[in-house]
């Protein structure tokens, strides 16, 4: 088999053209809004701290994120032709699942830096200093990278003898593993042993992080001081809290309830709609942000 065949959204064609607005839309907005607090986080001094450090990788994180999935699904919407070839819809997998666990893992390391900076503020400018935040930037984005290329080679390797149709809207695990000829019941273990180890460890973490946080919070007797160490994890868990969600329900699920409809909006959630509530969640729920984004704006305008 050369190539697959992505079906996308071909099911609703009377909504072909309004569904590439709206995600067209919902692209350049996460373009714009990360670009923006990956700008303001690298030439406000106010924010050059280890929070907004990885705050600006994030971004940079989520960029990459969308744009492996969301352009080739328009294309496919503009142009009717869902064909893709066997390499592309790999590589496709490959950087979705490497950028997917790097999100995840990054998203354990700042709950880390929050833990630290509210548990530990004593020492949290030797222990969060700057080359320590570079290393765990940088084994966030390393990490998964050799578990997935032995995870795509598997994959990859099952013959493909039946349909070549995937009823999807990029080249996901669960869709591609229905085209799979014989049993892939070794693939789907090794689908829950990956999700367990770049998805529930880096969750456990940030759970024991913030049971540590709010252990700590509660023993403050000023409640203007609570309120502020609440408001300075609220956003970041917020996030943490819609990523996991879906992602736990889309990897997570037993294969014989996962409908192909469910499948395909969940997917839709993980991949296009999170990205657009992050930044917003960043910016609208954090002061600091907000206030450098008005500095900004005023020099600007100047």
């Amino acid at each position: 088999m050369m190539e697959f065949v992505l079906l996308g959204f071909s099911d609703t064609p009377n909504l072909q053209w309004i569904l590439f607005g709206v995600f067209l839309f919902i692209y350049l907005t996460i373009l714009m809004c990360n670009s923006i607090i990956i700008l303001i986080t690298k030439i406000d001094p106010a924010l050059h701290t280890p929070m907004y450090f990885f705050l600006g990788n994030f971004s940079f994180l989520e960029i990459c994120y969308v744009t492996v999935t969301t352009p080739r699904m328009l294309m496919d919407i503009w142009t009717q032709n869902g064909h893709i070839s066997f390499l592309a819809c790999a590589m496709q997998m490959g950087f979705f699942l490497m950028l997917g666990g790097t999100e995840c893992v990054l998203l354990a390391v700042m709950a880390y830096d929050r833990y630290v900076a509210i548990c530990n503020p004593l020492h949290y400018a030797l222990v969060m200093n700057h080359k320590v935040c570079i290393q765990l930037v940088a084994a966030s984005w390393i990490s998964t990278v050799p578990a997935v290329i032995g995870h795509i080679y598997q994959i990859f390797s099952l013959p493909f003898c039946a349909s070549h149709i995937i009823n999807h809207f990029f080249c996901d695990i669960p869709p591609i593993l229905k085209l799979a000829c014989g049993n892939t019941f070794v693939n789907e273990i090794a689908v829950y042993v990956v999700a367990v180890v770049f998805i529930m460890v880096p969750f456990l973490l940030i759970v024991f992080s913030y049971g540590k946080i709010i252990c700590n919070i509660l023993k403050l007797s000023s409640a203007r001081g609570r309120s502020k160490a609440f408001s300075t994890c609220s956003s970041h868990l917020t996030v943490v809290v819609l990523f996991y969600g879906t992602g736990v329900i889309t990897y997570l699920q037993p294969k014989p309830d996962q409908s192909e409809r469910m499948g395909k909006l969940f997917s839709l959630f993980y991949t296009i709609l999170t990205p657009i509530f992050n930044p917003i969640i960043y910016t609208l729920r954090n002061k600091d942000i907000m206030m450098a984004l008005r500095r900004l704006i005023a020099k600007l305008l100047a």
